[in-house]
């Protein structure tokens, strides 16, 4: 059974504190780096990648691209500038593609 590691992306000051947790932080200082990260990390041993919305707001292609793969599982988390609500319309998503209705 493999085991998988955990990355965070996006800029210094948000993914800083995740380091102390044990978590493998990538600081990225634009979206392209962001992108050039997250497809070398899904080709590694990557279970979970937590990436700033800030981020996925320009990435959506490339997150699309991983989707339905096992491995890397993308998670949305607020950056430094706070919530832009794009983490939680994809889990309405995913819930409503799962489930067939609107739950949430």
């Amino acid at each position: 059974m493999a085991s998988y590691q955990i990355a965070v992306i996006g800029d210094k000051d948000s993914v800083l504190g995740f380091k102390a947790l044990g978590l493998s932080t990538f600081p990225v200082d634009s979206v392209d780096q962001a992108k050039t990260t997250l497809h070398a990390l899904a080709k590694e041993n990557y279970g979970i990648v937590y990436l700033t919305e800030t981020l996925a707001a320009h990435m959506e292609s490339d997150i699309a691209r991983y989707k339905d793969e096992l491995t890397p599982a993308i998670i949305l988390i607020p950056g430094k500038e706070g919530s832009l609500g794009i983490g939680m319309q994809n889990i309405k998503k995913a819930v409503e593609r799962a489930v067939g209705a609107d739950i949430l």
